[in-house]
């Protein structure tokens, strides 16, 4: 209509094809769709999700992406990128998919979810002239990015481009470190670090208030020592790092002097009954900060809240780490990745939130590193957590199986490392799904996994869904929120929101129970519906049948295998307390129009 007005935004937009497509099509249609859609389901859609963006349409061979940030994008497409040659390595070059990906930020028509403009047209046009495999940046992009994500480029200069007026300043990011020539004008790039993996320092916070010392110096100290719990880590000791204290020192220059990978550095600040804490993630090679976060605490005792701080810090550290680590090895040595680097990939992306074809992308990889080293603990461990999560969602495809499978898996990881808190977690996990129902043994594991580690999130929120089983589910919410206090934007706070959900149902509190089920819900986003058909019950419990039917039909599309009879035969104890609830929340499905079978 003409004089209406045209909507616009600034957006970052990744476009992407399949490279030879029409080839490939040509000697075996039937299963290059076959393949194209498993790497759309398992591998794309899940990493468009895990990094915020959009699909905004679909070719048969491509896609268009819109991202609000373009350090998301670039990110989103090394992992892509990274995931699909991980796949094609076993692969003839006959049947390998290898996508071209263009990224640019730029002006955008919106059209109801279409996207329109040149921001659109330069993206495919990138696209278009990106190698195999790679990732083709325009300038406005590449600033966008450059210091935030640790990238290895080639400067392509000004290209002109089909149909777009002006020339574009082009930049390829390489997949692998040994695929980009060196030459001279190209933007200089970071080498393979020779410094162990997962290898960091905390360097002493600055003390930027009134706090005392050693309250200060007691968070280098205590988050060095819960850092030093991560699985395979090396990390400097305190005294040597306390070196740098009250200095101003360049990240890079620390890395080369201790040999490490990262760099944690922070800040303490107060006013008047809240403190501050900051803290930042830094790439030792290159100077990029990596991750960044901010915690604001009511003054209390110092102590505690200085032991909280540490224990959030532990937590998050744990899983940005594993992100750095498979994000560089897929850079590094995307078809050279030893069993190290292909369980980092696997935990990377277990680190991610739920959902089956997540899980079964993660199991590859750590299938994949058993290959290599089958005594790897932390892939046994890995492949264990997948097998019995997919059972507990009512996922697996043969629930006997996998438990047997996980039980094996548990068991050869205890027998190398018997005092992992994970392992022991996981044990306790399988004693819930044993046939001989034993939730008291299960929660002694996860007594035992808390003493082992203070900052394991999971063995509390499982000691807390176990004292449901255990008819105590009064007990249950102070240990899920001990869980959430020490990881409060965990990729897995869906799962805690649920446990307080069913706890409170098991104790008719409703209204308390729709509020978390709902938030469970919504942070599961696409994930595997349980918490939707739990809300559903919930909802119909407290009489509100139209919502508890627009909850079970959500429910339905996520998870159409679902039934009342699959919940039934879940149960996971015989306390008679426990086992009222779950026939109360049977009904409450009933109502909701769950089906039995």
């Amino acid at each position: 209509m003409e004089g209406e007005r045209v909507q616009r935004r600034l957006a970052a937009i990744l476009a992407a094809d399949v490279a030879g497509y029409s080839r490939l099509t040509g000697a075996d249609e039937e299963g290059t769709l076959l393949r194209l859609r498993a790497l759309r389901r398992e591998l794309i859609d899940p990493a468009v999700d895990a990094h915020y963006g959009r699909i905004v349409t679909t070719t048969g061979d491509g896609l268009l992406v819109e991202f609000s940030s373009v350090v998301d994008a670039v990110r989103c497409a090394l992992e892509v990128q990274g995931g699909i040659a991980f796949r094609n390595r076993d692969l003839p070059s006959s049947k390998c998919l290898e996508f071209r990906i263009g990224i640019h930020v730029g002006d955008v028509v919106v059209e109801g979810d279409d996207l329109l403009g040149d921001g659109v047209n330069v993206a495919a046009r990138l696209e278009g002239v990106a190698q195999p495999g790679g990732v083709c940046l325009s300038a406005d992009a590449y600033r966008q990015v450059r210091g935030k994500v640790d990238l290895v480029v080639q400067d392509w200069g000004e290209q002109q481009l089909k149909n777009i007026p002006l020339p574009v300043h082009l930049y390829a990011i390489s997949t692998d470190v040994r695929a980009v020539p060196q030459k001279a004008g190209s933007i200089p790039t970071s080498s393979a670090s020779s410094a162990p993996r997962l290898s960091i320092v905390v360097l002493p916070f600055a003390n930027l208030g009134s706090e005392p010392d050693y309250f200060v110096d007691g968070i280098t100290e205590n988050l060095t020592t819960d850092l030093s719990r991560i699985s395979g880590a090396f990390v400097i000791a305190c005294k040597t790092a306390l070196a740098y204290k009250s200095k101003a020192v360049d990240a890079r220059q620390v890395g080369r002097d201790l040999g490490v990978r990262y760099i944690l550095e922070g800040s303490v600040q107060s006013s008047g009954n809240r403190i501050r804490v900051n803290a930042q993630l830094i790439d030792a090679e290159t100077g990029a900060h990596l991750w960044a976060e901010r915690f604001d605490k009511p003054r209390t005792d110092l102590f505690d809240m200085q032991d909280e701080i540490t224990c959030m810090l532990a937590r998050v550290l744990d899983i940005e780490l594993i992100a750095a680590e498979s994000r560089r090895a897929l850079r590094e040595r995307s078809n050279s990745m030893d069993a190290v680097d292909l369980t980092m990939r696997g935990r990377a992306i277990w680190n991610q939130p739920f959902s089956v074809e997540r899980s079964r992308e993660a199991r590859r990889w750590f299938e994949a590193a058993l290959r290599l080293d089958a005594q790897n603990v932390n892939a046994l461990l890995g492949l264990a957590d997948t097998y019995s999560t997919e059972v507990a969602n009512f996922l697996a495809d043969n629930p006997t199986e996998q438990i047997q499978l996980a039980e094996a898996a548990v068991s050869k990881a205890l027998n190398l490392a018997p005092n992992s808190a994970f392992a022991h977690h996981l044990r306790g996990t399988l004693l819930l799904r044993a046939k001989s129902r034993a939730p008291d043994q299960a929660l002694r594991q996860f007594e035992l996994a808390i003493i082992l580690d203070r900052n394991f999130p999971w063995a509390y929120a499982m000691a807390g869904v176990t004292k449901v089983l255990l008819g105590r589910a009064e007990e249950a919410e102070a240990y899920v929120a001990q869980a959430i206090r020490l990881s409060p934007r965990d990729p897995w706070l869906d799962f805690w929101y649920l446990f307080i959900g069913v706890a409170n149902i098991h104790l008719m509190k409703l209204d308390q129970a729709v509020e978390r089920l709902r938030s469970s819900a919504d942070l599961a986003g696409r994930g595997c519906g349980f918490a939707n058909y739990l809300l559903a019950a919930a909802l119909a419990l407290a009489g509100r049948e139209a919502e508890a039917r627009d909850a079970c039909a959500t429910g339905q599309r996520l998870n159409p295998k679902f039934s009342i009879g699959k919940f039934r035969a879940g149960a996971l104890s015989d306390n008679p307390l426990y086992l009222a609830g779950r026939e109360r929340i049977c009904e409450g499905m009933r109502r909701a129009g769950v089906p039995e079978e």
